[in-house]
């Protein structure tokens, strides 16, 4: 039996937040708001909970979910290395709508999908959501949604889709309403993806998987219009990966990148997530 619960009546937060706290523990999946979409989460480092999830969305393996975190310590614990640049953007623009693909920790005890060694990961800004994360610790977060159909900016909207695949409903209001709709999609509030992993690399650059609500100007703001792969190459790949789901927002997973994995629709972004 699942229920939804209104966050904002006191008495519905604290029994919502204590129920979807033992439901993660459990292994089962909770839907959260995020300060883009709502997403659809499991335990991180629950093989068959994030499996769960993607059966929920009816995605397959190869769209690995984005992991959102509590904080700037977590992203150092999950990602092997974290690029001078990464952390200028994480510091402007995290909490918030910027979901970032790195190489993810090898001696990881975790089953994402397949990530080709790589993980999305954000720190959203919604208070509900980084309470949990708090108690929780990382979640696998992907859009609350059936693959190929729009990310659900309120638990209602997240419920009529997910129906009982999920056991708690964690309603925070309407998503996304604190930025500008400009991503790929009309009335899209996805987070930003942002790939990462060639910075490593003699000559390597950040790449835009997904346009989202951190617009390309604010991230070349940051870091350099020169360290971000010139804007039409970018769009030619995106439009050349046949995974790509265009319906999705991450915190949804994002299309699988040749390179690393991509959330799709944004928990978060996306996909990575998440939202």
């Amino acid at each position: 039996m699942t229920a939804i619960y209104d966050c904002s009546v006191d008495s519905q937060l604290l029994t919502g937040m204590r129920l979807a706290r033992g439901a993660i523990g459990r292994g089962e999946l909770v839907v959260i708001p995020t300060d883009t979409v709502y997403g659809v989460a499991a335990d991180a480092f629950d093989a068959k909970a994030v499996a769960r999830l993607l059966e929920a969305k009816g995605r397959e393996r190869t769209s690995p979910p984005p992991v959102l975190i509590p904080g700037l310590p977590t992203l150092d614990a999950l990602a092997s290395e974290v690029p001078p640049a990464v952390r200028d953007l994480v510091g402007e623009f995290w909490p918030g709508g910027l979901t970032v693909i790195l190489r993810a920790q090898p001696s990881l005890q975790w089953d994402l999908g397949e990530t080709r060694g790589t993980v999305a990961l954000r720190m959203p800004a919604n208070p509900i959501a980084l309470e949990l994360l708090s108690e929780t610790g990382p979640l696998a977060v992907s859009s609350a949604n059936l693959s190929g159909l729009p990310s659900a900016t309120t638990a209602a909207g997240a419920e009529e889709m997910l129906g009982e695949s999920v056991t708690v409903y964690l309603d925070g209001g309407e998503a996304g309403s604190g930025y500008e709709a400009i991503g790929e999609r009309a009335g899209d509030t996805s987070s930003t993806i942002v790939d990462a992993t060639g910075l490593g690399e003699h000559g390597g650059v950040l790449r835009i998987v997904r346009a989202g609500v951190i617009s390309r100007e604010r991230i070349a703001a940051v870091v350099g219009e020169e360290l971000l792969e010139p804007e039409r190459a970018a769009g030619a790949e995106a439009a050349s990966d046949p995974t790509s789901e265009p319906a999705e927002s991450p915190e949804a997973s994002d299309p699988a990148a040749p390179e690393a994995s991509v959330p799709a629709g944004d928990p978060d972004e996306a996909g990575t997530a998440a939202s």
